[in-house]
């Protein structure tokens, strides 16, 4: 007997939206379970990457419904950000890629893409291919509560959300550093880039070392390592440039240069040189007051800081792979120029003492990992170990003079200071993660904002709270209890808003928009009302601040809001009774738990 599964599914989704089985309502001789998973955006069909976690969320839907459960599954689509902006802009552009993976693997018909320069038209589009597609696989939602955050209802919902932080001095405005595509000209947050990767941000010590009139600004977060350094390496193949900035003029890449004009200094280019003929010359440790070599290295990236890097060959794997390309010639375009009499000056010095470890820690962790070259990959975790160690158990030996005995990070912020306080170093802002990516396809770099809005999550009492919530929470797996309290701990102040994409403008200032974390906060208790609003035609002049307060914070007097908003008092109250009923939220599912 040959089945045909799919007059078999349609038939028993037709009778679960006959019976409405999955449509819930307040019971009070029933207990309640609220269940959610993050709404999607709609700028792209439902994929594997949604099936998982959505479908795991559903299977644990129906499990509680089977014990006994009045469950509320509910579904949004989240409209804000800049997703679909990204999109328009690429199509409007006729990006031959995009417009490939559209008709090809989205199957999306030519004359739906023509309109697709509208990011309206992206996440209309979008929304109903999602929405039939968890409609086809059979997830137990309850559509009712369908909204997305653009609707003007919700938008008076996050306005009301809002003025309740700046209420609470949970919302400051400043200069702040902030992730950021040149390209958009907007901040971006983890929702904003490929891959759903939030830009960190941290400072890094920029040390000038001296080459005649010349500062060359070499960038890193190992300060204390300045003992160690026997040369300087750069990129012999690539055009540095001369540039004017605070009273100085220094030899960087261009990238660098122009990720300075981002963090509000003044740069002026005024030349170039070529990192070739900066090789065999000599420069000056800040710290050591000693002359050192430039050599050249094919592993220095110039996106990544200046551009130029100190090599501490006895503790950096790099470093010290890449003294022996250049003593064995293995990359032989690295000498065709050098003096290799300079090479015989340069011996690794030992700064760190670390147990289990040799004179040489660099050497060790090499022949562990059995590294072959500059440019071999297994580098990068080589070194990421070794910095780890010795950060967490190396101390500084007698060659550092008044620092020998302290432990890696003491030294590092003593020595950081010293050079701070004596011109040797400045300190800038960059990307921990980078490369990351913006929708739009720009690398995503560091800018300082001025007059920008932020949410101040590094407020002591917040992050109490926020601590507080957490410990009555289950997270599963349990190893993620730790990940979601070094986040807690990290944050500091976020950029909340930003001057392009669709979504909320803030209340007190229009000319910014609320961004797409910041208004996708506390939306699960939204879910609760979100039926009434659209069953009983409530308009969004209808929702002021004594209406959300009445709802949500059993503030004021039923009758009284009911006449100021134009509300039936039954309305406010089915609202009212909604949220009591449903929340707290029970299960909350992502796309790792």
């Amino acid at each position: 007997m040959r089945i045909d599964w799919n007059i078999i599914e349609k038939k028993w989704q037709n009778a679960w939206k006959k019976s409405k089985l999955f449509e819930a309502d307040p019971k009070s001789e029933i207990p309640k379970f609220f269940i959610t998973i993050a709404y999607p955006y709609p700028n792209m069909p439902f994929h594997v990457g949604h099936g998982r976690p959505y479908t795991l969320t559903d299977v644990y839907a129906r499990f509680k419904r089977m014990q006994g459960f009045n469950v509320l599954f509910p579904m949004a689509f989240h409209y804000t950000g800049t997703p679909v902006l990204a999109i328009a802009k690429r199509v409007a552009a006729k990006d031959p890629v995009l417009l490939d993976e559209l008709t090809r693997i989205y199957k999306v018909p030519i004359d739906v893409i023509k309109t697709f320069i509208s990011p309206l038209k992206i996440a209309a589009y979008f929304r109903r291919e999602m929405k039939d597609s968890m409609l086809e696989m059979g997830y137990s939602i309850d559509w009712r509560r369908e909204f997305t955050t653009i609707d003007h209802q919700y938008s008076k919902f996050i306005e009301w959300q809002f003025r309740k932080l700046r209420s609470k001095g949970l919302i400051t405005q400043g200069s702040h550093p902030v992730g950021w595509c040149p390209h958009c000209g907007n901040p971006m947050g983890q929702h904003d880039t490929q891959g759903d990767v939030e830009p960190e941000i941290e400072v890094v010590t920029i040390i000038k070392f001296k080459l005649e009139d010349f500062v060359l600004p070499i960038g890193t977060l190992r300060p204390e390592t300045l003992f160690g350094v026997t040369n300087i390496w750069v990129r012999p193949d690539i055009e540095y440039v001369k540039a004017e900035v605070n009273d100085e003029v220094l030899i960087i890449s261009r990238e660098f240069a122009e990720k300075l004009k981002f963090l509000n200094m003044e740069v002026n280019i005024i030349g170039s040189v070529s990192g070739k003929s900066l090789v065999g010359q000599y420069v000056e440790n800040p710290l050591m007051g000693n002359k050192v070599p430039i050599l050249p290295a094919k592993f220095v990236d110039p996106k990544n800081a200046t551009g130029i890097v100190m090599s501490v060959p006895g503790h950096a794997p790099y470093d010290y792979i890449a003294l022996e390309d250049l003593k064995s010639a293995r990359l032989k375009f690295l000498t065709s120029t050098l003096n290799l009499e300079i090479l015989k000056q340069v011996t690794p010095i030992s700064l760190i003492a670390l147990e289990g470890y040799s004179e040489f820690p660099a050497l060790d962790i090499l022949e562990q990992f059995g590294a072959v070259n500059q440019l071999d990959t297994r580098l990068e975790e080589a070194t990421k170990k070794l910095y780890s160690q010795e950060f967490h158990m190396g101390r500084m030996k007698a060659i550092t003079g008044k620092y020998v005995g302290m432990t890696i990070s003491e030294a590092r912020g003593k020595i950081n200071e010293a050079l701070l306080s004596e011109d040797k170093a400045i300190q800038v802002y960059t990307l921990v993660n980078r490369p990351v990516f913006c929708r739009c396809g720009a690398e995503i770099i560091v800018k300082i904002l001025d007059d920008q809005w932020f949410l101040d999550y590094g407020n002591i009492m917040w992050k109490a709270k926020a601590y507080q919530c957490l410990n009555m929470m289950r997270i599963i797996p349990d190893d993620l209890h730790t990940e979601f309290e070094n986040t807690i701990d990290w944050l500091k102040v976020k950029a909340c808003a930003r001057k392009q994409g669709m979504g909320t403008k803030l209340p007190w200032d229009a000319d910014w928009i609320i961004e797409s974390l910041s208004d996708s906060v506390i939306y699960m208790s939204y879910y609760t009302i979100a039926k009434h609003i659209t069953e009983k035609g409530i308009k969004a002049e209808q929702l002021n601040d004594e209406v959300f307060d009445y709802i949500f914070l059993n503030k004021g007097n039923c009758q009284t809001v009911a006449k100021k908003s134009g509300l039936k008092v039954n309305h406010l109250k089915g609202m009212r009774e909604e949220f009591t009923y449903f929340y707290p939220l029970d299960s909350r599912h992502s796309g790792r738990t």
